[in-house]
């Protein structure tokens, strides 16, 4: 069973971003926090917040434990562009992006079929 989090319109750039995200994918859900508590970079915080949504989502809506937890899946898409201007010499204008992004975070069980599912197929 897949367990899924998103968080979007973070605003911080999806390069950024992935640059965090590449650290985590296939990793224990609580090693994975453990790499992102000690990432000295802004996106690790959003990153952070997000797994633990999904863990929290397991644990609550799955009844899985998080100790058999790891992710799956992580996606980074490109949320909304703001258009900013800044001014220059003469009248001039020079435009910049601020970039935004959206993040999906899936995560999956060690053992393949959790504990539930195979309950009922015991039945």
């Amino acid at each position: 069973m897949d367990i899924i989090a998103k968080t979007t319109s973070v605003h911080i750039a999806p390069r950024k971003m992935r640059l965090v995200a590449d650290a985590i994918r296939k990793v224990p859900a609580h090693q994975a926090l453990e790499v992102l508590e000690q990432t000295r970079k802004r996106a690790a915080s959003a990153l952070a917040k997000t797994l633990k949504s999904a863990i929290a989502n397991a644990e609550n809506n799955a009844k899985l434990e998080a100790s058999a937890l790891f992710v799956k899946q992580i996606e980074i898409f490109d949320g909304p562009v703001l258009k900013r201007f800044h001014p220059s010499s003469r009248g001039r204008v020079h435009p910049y992006k601020k970039r935004t992004s959206h993040v999906k975070i899936v995560l999956g069980e060690k053992g393949g079929e959790s504990a539930k599912s195979k309950a009922k197929n015991v039945k």
